[in-house]
């Protein structure tokens, strides 16, 4: 497999199909090969992972400015792989060459969105590449015209990834399992879960007292499989999605940092984890990822 860069319109345009193939958009909602082309040509960032000559994945990002922390960045606005060629490594390297791409830019900063109810982008993006997030937006983009987001509000966790920082630096490490007892609720969590008699996980209490007293670090349970829930009961799904909604953002305005996802299996029943840190960006940026 080679990473490298989209040069010719042909490769723009299976770009182009590689989107509808990946996330099912309707023609409306691809990105186009002219604004590729046109944001390769001008500090963009368009590569793609190739297979011979067939285009089984990409990343693609452009210069920006960050308001909140009033610095220079890139925007990553898509990566995403064939999903027979998923769980591989692909996406791993294709960010990784993004890296480098946008350090060879003289700058530090890559910001991207993602569902927070997707628990294997969270552990992707903050426990394997080590981003952190520390800001909940609610139905950023409206209706994407995809089939993954349809049913619900596009909220997102806008993704913080400091190039230069340890978490980034170090080699991915672990799976992500938690070292210590999330089933018995052994550690500060925001939200008691158990199981429909349907088999899907449910809320059965949100407890904002971890919160207020200031706990060094807290938990927020998600389900392992929100779209298996959403295949079956749409009204659980968006229950779930204004519940963790109301976590994160109590969290985010108390100062905590979202920076792991952890998972976690027993008796055939998988559960996720989001934790959460009360410090400061500096020092948990200088803690590699375990």
């Amino acid at each position: 497999m080679d990473i490298r860069p989209l040069r010719t319109l042909d490769e723009l345009h299976a770009c182009e199909a590689l989107q509808q193939r990946i996330w099912g958009f309707r023609d409306r909602s691809i990105v186009p090969h002219h604004f590729l082309r046109t944001s390769k040509d001008n500090g963009g960032v368009v590569l793609g992972a190739f297979d011979d000559d067939d285009l089984i994945g990409f990343v693609f990002s452009f210069p920006g400015y960050d308001q909140p922390t009033r610095r220079w960045k890139h925007c990553s606005l898509m990566c995403g792989v064939l999903p027979e060629r998923q769980y591989r490594g692909v996406g791993t390297r294709l960010k990784r060459a993004q890296r480098e791409a946008v350090l060879a830019q003289d700058l530090d900063l890559v910001t991207w969105t993602f569902d927070p109810l997707q628990s294997l982008n969270g552990h992707f993006n903050l426990t394997k590449l080590g981003a952190i997030a520390r800001r909940y937006e609610r139905n950023v983009y409206g209706d994407i015209g995809d089939e993954l987001n349809r049913g619900l509000p596009t909220d997102r966790l806008t993704v913080e990834w400091w190039l230069n920082s340890p978490r980034t630096e170090a080699p991915p490490r672990g799976s992500g399992t938690p070292s210590i007892d999330l089933w018995n609720h052994a550690v500060p969590c925001l939200n008691r879960v158990d199981w429909t008699e349907s088999g899907h996980p449910d809320n059965t209490a949100i407890d904002r007292e971890p919160l207020e007293a200031d706990e060094a670090s807290v938990w927020i349970e998600i389900p392992d499989d929100i779209n298996a829930i959403k295949a079956k009961n749409v009204e659980l799904a968006q229950r779930w999605r204004s519940e963790v909604r109301e976590m994160f953002e109590h969290a985010f305005a108390r100062g905590y940092i979202a920076h792991a996802l952890a998972t976690d299996e027993r008796e055939g029943r998988r559960r996720s984890w989001y934790h959460l840190a009360r410090t400061s960006l500096d020092a948990l940026l200088s803690q590699t990822v375990r």
